[in-house]
């Protein structure tokens, strides 16, 4: 499979079930934290999140704390992304007005209008995917675990990559 094969099955299954798990990187205070994540093919390398202002990774952001890493496992467990970027604020009116929705609403008691709304983008770089499921992997792993070769035909169904130079 080739690196484009690999990026679109991750937004195919992302489309399905657009839950991560968002981190800053190399902080003292990094934790991971499930998040919904909004894209469009208008930002074919970003994914944006709606937070509150007062969330922590808006104030890493704020201090220069940057560097994010989302972590997705797909609805059905068989496809698996690391994707590392750099966090940025960015609240552009059109850009929230296109991500809104009644499932965000419900996270601010003014809505639409609340002062905290924040939406965060993530500028997306390397990666690295794993496919799993099903059909040939599982056949060639069943072959691998008596052939001792598992790493080898693992490594077939994992590409590192970048979503932008």
């Amino acid at each position: 499979m080739t690196d484009d094969d690999f990026k679109k099955k991750f937004w195919k299954h992302l489309d399905d079930s657009p839950f991560v798990m968002l981190a800053i990187s190399g902080n003292d205070h990094s934790h991971s934290q499930p998040m919904t994540a909004q894209f469009d093919d208008d930002f074919p390398n970003d994914l944006y999140f709606f937070t509150s202002s007062h969330n922590g990774f808006v104030k890493a952001a704020q201090a220069g704390e940057r560097d994010a890493v989302v972590s997705f496992s797909s609805k059905g467990h068989d496809f698996f992304a690391s994707v590392h970027g750099l966090i940025t604020i960015d609240n552009d009116e059109a850009k929230i007005d296109k991500f809104w929705s009644p499932m965000v609403a419900a996270w601010f008691e003014e809505g639409r209008d609340d002062p905290q709304v924040t939406l965060i983008r993530v500028d997306l770089g390397r990666a690295e995917f794993w496919e799993a499921g099903t059909g040939s992997f599982m056949k060639e792993m069943a072959s691998a675990i008596f052939n001792k070769s598992a790493h080898e035909q693992g490594r077939k169904h994992q590409r590192e990559t970048r979503f932008a130079a």
